[in-house]
């Protein structure tokens, strides 16, 4: 597996803040304190923690977890390159030789013994113990873990044991308020504020309704891929269909339900 590279943007990805987010993770930061986010699917986790780490001139190294991501996945592997036998650091190993941000996102979905090497690197010590080198690796100063996971998805799936979850300083992510997700997709997208402001008026409708069943709701994310459809000349209904409706279910009766709403909106 090709290790994630580690990235710094040229620019400052924009974030807009919604509490003290910001001068907590600073300050976690600064204490080598790893940081925990909590919240559903495409609320701003990872762009916050794009944000932050352009805020603080460290590389960022992202990790997408899933069922099948391994302790070796993120700590390294014997290559055999041209004949010979390499060891290759796993982006967990260089993130921490570097003094990265290591961004875990959805952790809860790796497995079990991901945890198990993460939890020294993630308490006092700080470090990741390589058995396949015999060799403890110890983080740099600037080294930072932050990891994220959707508790109301991952409740029926998977939880995080609190001997993993203690060991972090965790922030709650929600949707914004509705003045400031307005400003978020308008901002996002370039579309007209009012035009923003009908969409996440549905939005907050949708989402008040939980009898409707949607494993994940509307999301600020699919309200800025919407925006964009819009903004690029696509009817809003049609635009809120394609990156609203049809991403979010594939059952007829909930997907009409939602195209009414969409309706009673535009």
């Amino acid at each position: 597996m090709n290790a994630p590279a580690a990235t710094l943007p040229a620019r400052a990805p924009w974030y807009r803040a919604s509490g003290r987010e910001k001068e907590i993770l600073r300050v976690a930061a600064a204490q080598g304190l790893p940081v925990l986010l909590k919240g559903p699917t495409g609320c701003g986790k990872s762009r916050f923690v794009e944000a932050m780490a352009h805020e603080l001139g460290r590389p960022l190294i992202t990790v997408a977890c899933n069922e099948e991501t391994s302790a070796v996945d993120l700590c390294g592997r014997h290559l055999v390159i041209g004949g010979d036998t390499v060891w290759q650091d796993g982006p967990a190993v260089r993130a921490a030789r570097l003094g990265a941000v290591l961004y875990l996102d959805e952790i809860a979905e790796a497995r079990e013994d991901v945890l198990v090497v993460l939890h020294p690197l993630a308490d006092h010590r700080r470090q990741l113990w390589l058995d396949r080198r015999d060799e403890v690796v110890t983080a740099a100063p600037d080294f930072l873990l932050v990891a994220s996971f959707n508790p109301g998805y991952q409740g029926a799936l998977k939880e995080l044991k609190p001997s993993t979850r203690q060991r972090f300083v965790t922030l709650a992510f929600d949707w914004p308020e509705a003045a400031v997700e307005i400003e978020i997709v308008a901002t996002e997208s370039g579309i007209d504020a009012p035009i923003a402001k009908r969409l996440v008026a549905f939005a907050r409708k949708v989402r008040s309704q939980p009898e409707l069943g949607l494993t994940e709701t509307v999301s600020t994310r699919l309200l800025v891929a919407a925006a964009r459809l819009i903004r690029a000349g696509v009817p809003a209904r049609a635009a809120c269909e394609a990156a609203i409706v049809q991403p979010l279910t594939d059952d007829r009766e909930i997907a009409a339900t939602l195209t009414n709403a969409v309706a009673l909106a535009f």
